[in-house]
C-alpha cells in the first residue's frame, strides 16, 4: 500500500474514546463504507462511535451492516457535542459539504481524505491524494494500530475500492489499489456479496428511472460528450427517490466515442445537481469546481441554479473546454 498513517492521527484515534463519524451531504459508497468500517473498527477496541449524515443512506448502500445504525438529518444526536471527545470527518474536502458545518467546530475535528482540493480545516488532518479511496486509508489505520478486520468491516472497505474507482475501471485504479484489495480479501472481504450489493439489486424504481433518464439522452461535440437529465416529475412517475439515481451517471459515459458525460438531476424548481464523469485524463473536477462543487478528475459533481437549458449549456460549455485541454 502507499504510505503509513501519521502518527498524529495513530495518536488522535487512540486517546479517543467517543467519535462522531460523518462524511459528505449525499454520501456515495466511499463515504458509506469508510464510516461504517470505521464505525465498526472503533467499536471493536471498546469505543463509541456514532455516524451522523444530514441525508439519508442510498439504497444501494442499506445492505451494508451497520447502516441502520447511522444518524441522518439535521438534528444531533443525543449527547452531542458534550459525549462526544471528537469527530472524524471522512472524505469530504471542506466542512460545508458535510452539510452539517454548524455543528461540527464545537468538536475537535480529525480529517482524513484523498481530495487534491481539501482545505486542511481539522486540528489533525490526514490527505494522501495518491489514495485510491478514503476506505483504504481507513484500512491503513486499521493496520498502524495493529488491528486484524472481521469478515464485515473487511467487505465495507472493499466496497469503498470498488465504487471509487468505478469497478477498478478509473484512473485511480492503481497497484496499491489492487494490493489493498487483496489483502482486504484476505482479511475476509467478500468481493461476490459486494458485487451483488452495487449490480445485482437493483430497485424497480431505479430501473424505471433510468428509462425515463435515456429517454433524454443527447450527444455534443461531435459525440464526445453525452448529456442526460431527471426532472422532478420523472422522479414521481417511476416512484423513485435520489438515492434510486445512484450510478446512472455511467449509462451515458458507457458509449463509444463519448469522452465526458453529465447527468443533471432537478432538485427543485431552478436548482440542479450536475453530476460528471469522464474517460482518462479529462478532468471534469475542474469544471465542478468552477461552480462550487469538487470530486476526482473523472468524478466529478457540483449545483447549480438556473433552468434546465441554462444550466445544461453552461455545463456541456465547460466540459467541451475540458476536452480541448486534454
Amino acid at each position: 500500500m502507499t504510505a503509513k498513517t501519521p502518527e498524529d492521527v495513530l495518536t488522535t484515534v487512540r486517546r479517543g474514546d467517543r467519535f462522531l463519524l460523518t462524511s459528505h451531504a449525499n454520501p456515495d459508497g466511499d463515504a458509506i463504507g469508510s464510516e461504517l468500517g470505521l464505525a465498526r473498527i472503533l467499536r471493536a477496541q471498546g469505543k463509541s462511535a456514532v455516524i451522523w449524515n444530514r441525508d439519508p443512506t442510498p439504497g444501494l448502500y442499506k445492505p451494508l451492516p451497520g447502516s441502520e445504525r447511522i444518524h441522518v438529518g439535521l438534528e444531533p444526536p443525543a449527547g452531542f457535542p458534550d459525549l462526544f471527545d471528537g469527530v472524524i470527518v471522512l472524505e469530504c474536502p471542506s466542512p460545508d459539504r458535510t452539510g452539517l458545518e454548524d455543528f461540527l467546530d464545537q468538536l475537535p475535528i480529525l480529517n482524513i481524505d484523498h481530495h487534491m482540493g481539501n482545505q486542511h480545516y481539522g486540528q489533525v488532518n490526514w490527505i494522501d491524494s495518491a489514495a485510491p479511496a478514503v476506505g483504504e486509508m481507513v484500512f491503513r489505520l486499521a493496520q498502524g494500530m495493529n488491528f486484524a478486520l472481521d469478515e464485515q468491516t473487511a467487505t465495507c472497505l472493499f466496497l469503498t475500492l470498488v465504487t471509487d474507482t468505478g469497478g477498478f475501471r478509473f484512473s485511480n485504479a492503481t497497484a496499491s489499489a489492487f494490493e489493498s484489495a487483496a489483502q482486504l480479501v484476505r482479511e475476509g472481504a467478500r468481493p461476490e456479496q459486494v458485487s451483488q450489493w452495487l449490480y445485482e439489486s437493483q430497485s424497480l424504481a431505479s430501473i424505471r428511472l433510468l428509462a425515463e433518464m435515456l429517454a433524454t439522452l443527447t450527444l455534443h461535440h461531435e459525440g464526445r460528450i453525452a448529456s442526460v437529465y431527471l426532472s422532478q416529475e420523472m422522479f414521481e412517475r417511476a416512484d423513485a427517490t435520489e438515492s434510486d439515481s445512484e450510478g446512472l451517471t455511467d449509462y451515458p459515459r458507457s458509449i463509444a466515442g463519448v469522452q465526458a458525460a453529465i447527468l443533471l438531476r432537478e432538485r427543485k424548481p431552478g436548482l440542479y445537481k450536475a453530476s460528471l464523469r469522464s474517460r482518462g485524463e479529462v478532468d471534469v473536477q475542474k469544471v465542478a469546481l468552477q461552480h462550487g462543487g469538487g470530486g476526482h478528475r473523472n468524478a466529478a459533481g457540483c449545483e447549480l441554479e438556473g433552468d434546465l437549458e441554462t444550466t445544461l449549456s453552461t455545463i456541456v460549455d465547460g466540459l467541451g473546454k475540458a476536452l480541448d485541454e486534454n
